[in-house]
């Protein structure tokens, strides 16, 4: 269970530094997705390509990444 919570925090503090690079690189995140979603239906004409792989492919990676780091470090940590 501590080896979840430990992941998870990792996957937050990652999920952090990249809103607040997409910030940095004016990049649309998913919280302006859902926030023009809601606001026009024809928001996918908003997103430019470079928005659609940051969203779809580059956050989830630096995400996965995270958690891979995380769970290395764990084992380094806490393994006998």
């Amino acid at each position: 269970m501590i080896r979840i919570y430990f992941i998870g925090l990792f996957i937050l503090i990652t999920a952090i530094l990249a809103n607040f690079l997409s910030a940095k690189l004016h990049l649309k995140s998913w919280y302006d997705l859902f926030e023009g979603l809601a606001g026009t239906p024809n928001y996918r004409d908003l997103l430019t390509l470079k928005d659609e792989l940051w969203l779809f492919f580059i956050y989830p990676s630096l995400l996965g990444v995270g958690s891979t780091f995380a769970n290395l470090l764990y084992l380094k940590l806490f393994s006998t």
